[in-house]
């Protein structure tokens, strides 16, 4: 091969390298999930205790932190039955809304889609199947509340055409396990030993 030849093969390789790293470039905006929409379900980011709306019995641990360069929130469940599940949720940027994918080791799948309602709330909405193969339509909301997190769904099981609660929960800033451990440790050693002491003065 001359060398005229081999060279105008060399320039020609160069630039096709060069475009196709133009067209397929990402570009850097994208990447850094900066802009104000990825802020708006900041409120929910956080180490919780999960309680039915209203009551003092604690069902579940959740767990809300920011992945991937803060472009994904990841939700880790923990609760009293032994079922444990993980949601990501993200902005989709190219369709200007929020998706959320749950999963759980019981083998369930559940994505919905939304977005912001009313300044103060998050709508998603989708559906999962039953065994049966029967369509369960899904709409959870997510607000700030006092000292928390309120979140609620309702389901439907006819196309949308009625709905009925499915639950409500209260998001409660996490007590460590360890303080209330070392708490119930005092209580039960201090009852012991008024119990011992009223054995010697009987």
């Amino acid at each position: 091969m001359s060398r005229n030849k081999w060279l105008r093969i060399s320039a020609a390789l160069i630039i096709v390298a060069f475009v196709a790293s133009r067209s397929f470039a990402v570009p850097q905006e994208t990447l850094s999930c900066t802009s104000p929409e990825y802020r708006q379900v900041e409120f929910w980011i956080g180490d919780w205790d999960v309680y039915e709306r209203e009551s003092a019995t604690r069902g579940a641990h959740v767990r809300v932190d920011r992945i991937l360069d803060g472009c994904v929130l990841r939700e880790h469940y923990d609760d009293n039955t032994g079922a444990v599940g993980e949601s990501f949720t993200i902005y989709d940027v190219a369709r200007k809304l929020w998706h959320q994918t749950w999963v759980t080791n019981r083998g369930r799948l559940l994505t919905i889609e939304g977005g912001p309602e009313d300044h103060s709330s998050m709508v998603l909405a989708g559906a999962y199947y039953r065994d049966n193969s029967e369509e369960v339509r899904v709409r959870g909301t997510w607000q700030p509340v006092s000292g928390g997190v309120r979140e609620s769904a309702d389901t439907s099981v006819d196309a949308g055409k009625t709905w009925k609660p499915w639950f409500d929960l209260e998001f409660r800033p996490h007590k460590s396990a360890d303080k209330g451990t070392n708490t119930d440790d005092a209580t039960t050693v201090a009852n012991l030993d008024e119990q011992f002491r009223s054995l010697e003065c009987s």
